[in-house]
């Protein structure tokens, strides 16, 4: 039987090789795709408000022959949502891993914030073009990550697939194959503008996994976020990173939300592409 079909798109500054451990545990039952790494296509330059990102998303799953699930984490779960927002034929449903919702005044400040020029100072932006980019060996790059108390809660392994799929050959060894200008840039360019997709009721099912110390989300406040998923919204033990931290966890907690997803779905999920109900059968059977 074939596999439904789930989209994956990863945060900011990692690649999505680097949720390996996650990946791995949900291919087993999903024909997992994946957007490598968002904005390093010169088609999709980062911009304002993240557009071109979306367009980005929306050009690969507009060449499937049939809607995708889509998960994605942070900045991945935020281009998935407004993808789905906007197209939502392309797509089953949505499950954001920690991607904080901006709306109210807190997008009225950021918008401001962008228009003065502080877009990078007053976000990770301004951390992010200072990051160390190369080391002499990926040795040298494992212990300078090792040594930072972030990795330390990360699961085995998970710093492992990060350095593998995050790093290139460089002519002093190794460096990052994600450009930290594009870092900052998406950082800088937060969108001001999701609070556009809460004036009405969400075109299909959506649901948002949080981590119970997770700072972005603080920062960002889960009003918006409880507005948008309603009851669709589960907790998970970590931080921001919590899909490294736990990626076992996670995978099941994603599968279990996917599942109350395409049940609440109903008839709209039934056959909207074709594929679709054989699809949804084999896992949900």
């Amino acid at each position: 039987m074939t596999k439904p079909l789930l989209h994956f798109t990863h945060g900011n500054s990692y690649p999505s090789g680097s949720y390996g451990r996650m990946l791995d545990d949900l291919r087993r039952d999903f024909d997992v795709r994946l957007t490598d790494m968002l904005g390093h296509d010169p088609r999709y330059p980062v911009g304002d408000n993240w557009h071109a990102l979306v367009d980005e998303l929306i050009a690969q799953l507009a060449a499937y022959d049939r809607p995708a699930i889509l998960l994605g984490h942070s900045l991945g779960g935020a281009i998935g949502m407004l993808a789905a927002w906007r197209r939502p034929e392309l797509a089953r449903c949505v499950v954001m891993l920690d991607s904080p919702v901006v709306a109210g005044w807190r997008a009225l400040a950021w918008h401001a914030a962008k228009a003065l020029g502080l877009g990078r100072r007053l976000s990770p932006g301004g951390i992010a073009q200072r990051r160390r980019t190369t080391w002499p060996s990926r040795e040298a790059a494992f212990d300078h990550f090792h040594a930072k108390s972030i990795f330390h809660a990360w699961a085995p392994g998970a710093l492992d697939d990060y350095l593998q799929h995050g790093l290139v050959p460089h002519p002093d060894g190794v460096q990052l194959r994600f450009s930290r200008e594009i870092e900052a840039d998406i950082y800088a360019t937060l969108p001001h503008d999701m609070g556009r997709v809460l004036r009405a009721p969400y075109p299909l099912p959506i649901g948002f996994i949080a981590g119970t110390e997770s700072e972005e989300l603080r920062q960002a406040g889960m009003a918006a976020t409880r507005k948008l998923v309603g009851r669709n919204l589960v907790m998970i033990e970590g931080t921001h990173l919590y899909p490294m931290e736990s990626p076992q966890l996670t995978a099941h907690l994603t599968r279990e939300m996917i599942g109350r997803l395409l049940a609440q779905g109903g008839g709209r999920m039934q056959g909207s592409r074709q594929g679709l109900a054989h699809d949804r059968g084999s896992l949900f059977a």
